[in-house]
């Protein structure tokens, strides 16, 4: 039996920190209470001077390579996740395999928004899976949301962050217990495509000379999205992973979710009847990174000892668009 397994990870933050008492000064508000208490964000990390995503995923990808022993050679494909390219065109992912000096592999990003990562991983395991020339494959979630965002909007430049997670995974032919990806699910809700989003620069709606004062290049929160989604579609995805695969929501002990919203973590964890402690995570200090939230708490969790080998658990991502992805896979 062939399957794709997590051999190492890897993580890098910006070392440009924020807390929330900065935000007070910028706005001119109190904003510390109310991140703190309902989003349970302390403080977040920003790209510095001359800083940008190609940055931050070389140097989470250079750690992942170290832990896992392996040259930049060895790798067979990567993939970056993002939806804050270093580019419109050629792809992140191009430039990371030149900084990285990894020329056998093959690239391209994916854009699912912050689903960006699971999507990716799904991928990436379905590479390997069923072609024998994928070995290793390098899987990043990146996130240069700073440049994008609007100093003066009170509800995106409080919670949005930077960073990158880089997950490697390699090829294990076992005939035992199956390890590795054990099943995915995706979904999509694209009548809310305009929710949110970062409007200008494509082909609708391209930028000139005249148009550099536009706030179209910023993140935008156009209108409300329902509260209960996040919830109900965790929740949702989670039981048809644990049908498929034949688990109850107890054998499960990891539930690794987008990091936007503690009380939506808690809220479906509640939901499926399982201890809010197996939901490890990390916007306490980190903020919301978007599609490097997984990967970088992954990481997290794996240098803190709370993810060992054995280990089952759910990678559920959602992002604008709206688009959804759910990973079932035994660490």
């Amino acid at each position: 039996m062939r399957n794709a397994v997590i051999t190492s990870t890897g993580a890098y933050l910006p070392k440009k920190v924020l807390d929330n008492a900065y935000f007070d000064e910028l706005l001119g508000l109190d904003v510390s209470s109310w991140l703190e208490e309902r989003m349970s964000i302390y403080q977040r990390h920003w790209c510095g001077e001359g800083e940008s995503t190609v940055d931050l995923c070389v140097h989470s990808a250079n750690q992942a390579l170290q832990r896992a022993g392996l040259s930049p050679r060895d790798l067979d494909l990567i993939i970056v996740a993002t939806d804050t390219p270093e580019y419109l065109t050629p792809s992140t992912a191009s430039v990371v395999q030149y900084k990285l000096g990894a020329g056998h592999a093959g690239t391209f990003d994916l854009n699912a928004a912050c689903a960006g990562f699971v999507t990716s991983m799904d991928v990436a395991g379905k590479y390997i899976k069923t072609d024998d020339r994928y070995q290793h494959v390098l899987v990043i979630g990146a996130y240069a949301i700073s440049s994008f965002l609007d100093l003066k909007d009170k509800k995106t430049v409080t919670l949005f962050a930077d960073g990158a997670g880089a997950i490697i995974l390699s090829r294990q032919d076992s005939e035992e217990e199956p390890s590795g990806i054990l099943d995915s699910e995706l979904v999509t809700l694209g009548q809310y495509h305009d929710g949110m989003g970062i409007y200008g620069g494509g082909a609708k709606n391209p930028f000139d000379v005249n148009m550099m004062d536009s706030k179209d290049h910023t993140l935008k929160i156009k209108y409300r999205l329902p509260p209960e989604l996040n919830i109900q579609m965790w929740t949702s995805m989670s039981k048809k992973l644990l049908t498929r695969n034949e688990l109850q929501a107890c054998d499960v002990e990891h539930y690794f979710l987008t990091q936007i919203n503690i009380n939506s973590i808690e809220g479906a964890l509640k939901k499926l009847k399982v201890p809010t402690e197996r939901g490890h995570t990390t916007m306490q200090k980190y903020g919301y990174t978007g599609s490097a939230c997984i990967p970088i708490t992954i990481n997290d969790a794996i240098e803190k000892g709370k993810l060992s080998r054995g280990d089952t658990c759910f990678l559920i991502g959602s992002g604008s668009g709206l688009t959804f992805g759910a990973l079932a896979l035994k660490y």
